[in-house]
Formats: C-alpha cells, sequence, structure tokens
C-alpha cells in the first residue's frame, strides 16, 4: 500500500495477501474476543482443523455487502418467522448472520474437506457475483441451505460497524484479496470464555502467525 502502516497492521496486511490467517482483538469495549480470520480462497482441510480445534468457535464466511446484495443474500433476522427472531445483541446493534450453507458437491457438509470445499468456492463466486457474472440463480443451483458454513454480511464500511466480519473485510481490501474472508472466534478451555488477548498473542508467537488490534486497522483503514 502507499500509506505508511503500524508495523503489526503491515505484516498483518502482508501476511493475508500471502493466505495467511491472522489474528485480530476487536475492541474491549465491543465483543472483546480475538478471531482468527483468513482470506477464505486458501482455507483447506488444514486450516479448517486449526480453526476447530486451535480457535474452536464458528467457522463463518463474511461477504461484501455488494457480493450478498447480487447473490439476495439476507439478514436471517430479517426473514426468520419465529418469535425468537431478531432483536438486539450485547455487543452491537444487530447479528450479522445471513444463511447457513453446504456446496452440493458435499456429503454431509461438516467435515474439514466439506466445509474447506465450501469455503473456497464461496471466494471464487465473490469477485464474478459482485461484477454481474455469478447471480442468485447460479448460487442456488452450486449452495443449498442450511448447510454448515454460516454466511455473514458485512456492513459497508467499519464507519458503520466494527465487527470482526468488518475489519476482515477491510484486511482483505488492503491486501487486494477477494472480498470473503473466514473468521472463527479463539475460545478458552480452561475459563469457557473467549481467549484471553495474552493467551492469543502468545499463540500468535508461538505459531509465527500475525497479530494486530482492530483499532489499528480502524484508524489505517477505514
Amino acid at each position: 500500500m502507499s500509506q505508511r502502516l503500524d508495523p503489526a497492521l503491515s505484516r498483518a496486511v502482508e501476511a493475508f495477501a500471502a493466505g495467511e490467517p491472522v489474528l485480530v482483538h476487536d475492541f474491549a469495549d465491543r465483543e472483546g474476543e480475538v478471531d482468527l480470520v483468513s482470506p477464505a480462497a486458501d482455507v483447506d482441510a488444514r486450516a479448517v482443523a486449526r480453526m476447530r480445534n486451535d480457535a474452536g468457535g464458528l467457522v463463518c464466511v463474511a461477504l461484501a455487502p455488494d457480493v450478498a446484495d447480487a447473490l439476495a443474500l439476507p439478514f436471517v433476522a430479517d426473514v426468520l418467522d419465529h418469535p425468537a427472531s431478531g432483536g438486539p445483541v450485547a455487543y452491537d446493534e444487530r447479528s450479522s448472520f445471513s444463511l447457513s450453507v453446504n456446496h452440493r458437491d458435499t456429503y454431509t457438509g461438516v467435515t474439514d474437506n466439506d466445509r474447506s470445499l465450501t469455503i473456497r468456492r464461496l471466494a471464487e463466486v465473490a469477485e464474478p457475483a459482485r461484477d454481474g457474472e455469478y447471480d442468485v440463480d447460479d448460487f442456488a443451483a452450486e449452495f443449498r441451505a442450511p448447510g454448515h458454513v454460516s454466511l455473514l454480511r458485512a456492513a459497508g464500511s467499519l464507519s458503520e460497524r466494527k465487527g470482526h466480519t468488518e475489519l476482515g473485510m477491510a484486511l482483505a481490501a488492503a491486501a487486494e484479496r477477494e472480498p470473503a474472508v473466514v473468521v472463527c472466534e479463539m475460545l478458552d478451555d480452561t475459563s469457557g470464555e473467549a481467549l484471553p488477548v495474552d493467551a492469543a498473542r502468545e499463540y500468535a508467537r508461538r505459531h509465527d502467525l500475525a497479530f494486530v488490534e482492530g483499532s489499528a486497522i480502524v484508524e489505517a483503514l477505514d
């Protein structure tokens, strides 16, 4: 990028461009969680296993809003016809969840091989969808809902929403990657809560992964 970035953010952008996972802490006064964030196009079965074993949260694919619009992917709370649907969440005004899907070439959809296939194909169709070369009928022919990969609709900018969904999309844009990003919360086996930030930093150090604060992303990339 032309502008000079904070060293941690610069490393994160370079890692993302190379297809490597990055640890992103949002904000202490928001979720206060660290997510393992990856370019969806580079997620193979081993990457899913890492998220499942080392992170432990929900494996989701965030899509840019214009991609979600092109594929007619709603906020699930807007279309779910049930009294439990919708309402505020503790850390934000609304949830980003859209449909959950499996690729139609998967079997159960939940195995590491199956989920990685679904994730990679979502990345592969994101740019064509943005360009009007892949539409909702194409999507329906290739994916089915419900499935085992949860989709998230990103907000239009970090000014509008500052979740891991949007932080991941900002990294993807800065790294000139596809507008499809995998996010998975890092959880703590001992406390039953989110993995503490210091422990997440140590995990990043131990595995030679980039760690970046959400505030650095917002300051430089909003």
